[in-house]
């Protein structure tokens, strides 16, 4: 029987014609519908108490959430036997061990992306990026999203990514308020073209989206810090709200499988957390890529952000207050 399953996930996310694609296979009606950021689908989820979705994409501090909030479906494991295709790492997950209510999609590092050929020095630590050298200052940006910015201060004092002690917090925002008179700008999402054009020399980067600029110019290269990352998670989470919940099992699964999965690796440069996926991957492309190449034991290492519940309030206001500072 059709069904009318709506899923929401980011824009070029996963295969233009993985819907279609999808439809075809399994005789259902789904659509797709796009979210900008977390916040934007999670404020239509929260109010509406997940109704009107049944499959949505988020990072994993936002799918826990949603189960704290009772939003999410509890996961029959034995109706997406594609999970089997994960890495074993990928089922330990902190937010969720066992992948009780999320499934992986997409996972990686933060870290520093630079052009080799307009720095001094080759970069190593949070501190080239927050204490800039007189070569790089006023051509760096850092990453706007609250979680990601709160982290590169974090980690650069030494502190979890999801500290909540007060006088630490005070600290980091400190840091990033001194940081803020040194950057080009705040930017989520053109920071690699900046360094294409050469506008930028240093900037804060999710690993796939460095690889973009890696992909135009031999010259940009990427590192992880010596203080460490995050390990953000991207995630599939099925609402408990869902009239289509065979649909969205259906569609999950179909997304977990090997050669549909193996296109998020290839054309959106972000490693997938699927064992069968990486390994059909051609050798080449780590090469191209090398962050790519790194392990799901390598990137366990590092601190998953998670759900810091009251504390959220705390990060808002810093970071309002970061933004706001001259």
């Amino acid at each position: 029987m059709a069904s009318d399953l709506v899923v929401s996930n980011w824009d070029g996310y996963m295969a233009p014609d993985a819907i279609d694609t999808f439809n075809a296979a399994t005789s259902n009606e789904a659509e797709l519908v796009l979210h900008a950021t977390n916040e934007e689908i999670m404020g239509k989820l929260i109010a509406s108490g997940g109704r009107g979705y049944d499959v949505v994409f988020v990072s994993s501090p936002f799918a826990e959430v949603l189960h704290n909030l009772g939003l999410a479906e509890t996961l029959d494991h034995s109706k997406l036997p594609n999970a089997t295709n994960l890495y074993e790492a990928a089922t330990q997950l902190s937010h969720d061990p066992g992948n009780t209510f999320s499934m992986p999609y997409a996972w990686g590092t933060t870290g520093l992306c630079y052009r080799a050929d307009l720095v001094a020095e080759t970069p190593d630590s949070w501190m080239d990026l927050l204490a800039p050298s007189d070569d790089v200052s006023g051509k760096t940006t850092m990453l706007a999203t609250d979680r990601w910015l709160l982290a590169a201060g974090q980690l650069a004092k030494g502190y979890s990514v999801n500290e909540t002690d007060e006088a630490k917090m005070a600290e980091v925002r400190d840091l990033l308020i001194q940081a803020k008179g040194t950057l080009l700008a705040y930017d989520d999402t053109t920071f690699y073209a900046k360094l294409v054009s050469g506008e930028a020399s240093l900037v804060h980067a999710w690993d796939g989206w460095c690889n973009y600029g890696i992909a135009e110019n031999d010259q940009i290269k990427y590192v992880i810090p010596q203080e460490g990352s995050d390990l953000w998670v991207d995630t599939m989470v099925i609402l408990k709200a869902s009239e289509n919940k065979d649909a969205a099992y259906e569609f999950v699964n179909y997304i977990l499988g090997a050669d549909t999965h193996r296109w998020a690796a290839e054309n959106i440069l972000y490693k997938v957390p699927n064992k069968a996926a990486m390994e059909a991957l051609d050798p080449s492309l780590i090469d191209a890529f090398p962050n790519m190449g790194y392990s799901p034991e390598d990137m366990l290492a590092y601190e998953q952000l998670r759900d810091v519940g009251e504390a959220q309030r705390a990060y808002a206001r810093i970071v309002s207050e970061i933004k706001a500072a001259n």
